[in-house]
């Protein structure tokens, strides 16, 4: 078991290391040449679910949500307790109208780690926009409730008091 252990993490260390060029690149908002370095990784190691992380949000920059949310479907499949992965395919699937799988991920994602904050981000703004106001509130609470950076409580409490007008069965279009 200990030898696994070594095994994975060096595995993981290596899978890191073959990103970081890309993944400063996308800090740097230079998509374009991230993208062709993610490309790049991917065709060298297909089993990086890092690249396919870092392609999924280059993409979903550029607004090409589907494509996105494919390269986010391979980084879960690659490794199913990558929360940001699982976390950034609800949103994902959100974006393109696949409420029920934005809510069958971020649930999947508060099951291995019960209480994340971003999971329970996601969680609330897919029912938000399936339209189920009072377990979106509840959700974007516990968001708060985890403490989050300034600008990202400020966004949630105005989302919630968007939830506060409108019919309780009414969806929340958003971006």
């Amino acid at each position: 078991m200990v030898l696994r252990a070594v095994v994975d993490e060096s595995i993981d260390s290596a899978h890191w290391e073959a990103v970081e060029e890309a993944a400063e690149l996308l800090q740097e908002e230079q998509v374009q040449e991230a993208l062709v370095a993610l490309r790049d990784v991917i065709k060298a190691s297909p089993s990086n679910p890092y690249a396919y992380n870092l392609l999924g949000h280059a993409l979903y920059e550029l607004g090409q949500l589907e494509p996105a949310r494919d390269a986010y479907r391979a980084a879960v499949r690659l490794a199913p307790s990558f929360l940001g992965a699982r976390v950034a395919l609800s949103h994902a699937l959100r974006r393109v109208g696949d409420t029920e799988g934005a809510i069958a991920q971020a649930k999947e994602a508060l099951r291995r780690f019960p209480k994340d904050g971003e999971a329970m981000h996601a969680m609330g703004l897919a029912y938000a926009a399936r339209g189920n106001r009072a377990l979106a509130r509840k959700h974007l609470q516990g968001f708060l409730d985890a403490g989050p950076e300034v600008e990202s409580a400020m966004e949630v409490r105005q989302i919630l008091e968007m939830l506060g007008v409108g019919d309780d069965d009414e969806p929340l279009q958003f971006e």
